[in-house]
């Protein structure tokens, strides 16, 4: 199983697309809002080298600034959802 977080900024429509792709897929996933944790925001910033959000992390696998079709592609090519 693959180890995914999602760094999300509240009200951001495309982290809620994000979020509710990884629902609707069943995969398990650890969701850090950033705007609320500058610890979560710095290591945000750290792996992305960019501020927006969302932020995917998949196995070490960084998706940058990314949306919900971005992140079904990816799952997708990395065999992780069919």
């Amino acid at each position: 199983m693959a180890t995914i977080t999602v760094f999300t900024k509240s009200g951001c429509p495309w982290c809620e697309g994000v979020l509710e792709y990884l629902d609707e897929a069943a995969l398990a996933y650890e969701e850090r809002e950033v705007l609320g944790n500058p610890a979560h925001f710095e290591e945000m910033e750290r792996l992305s080298g960019q501020r927006k959000a969302p932020v995917v992390v998949v196995d070490g696998e960084v998706i940058a600034d990314t949306d919900r079709d971005a992140v079904a592609a990816f799952l997708r090519g990395a065999q992780i959802v069919s």
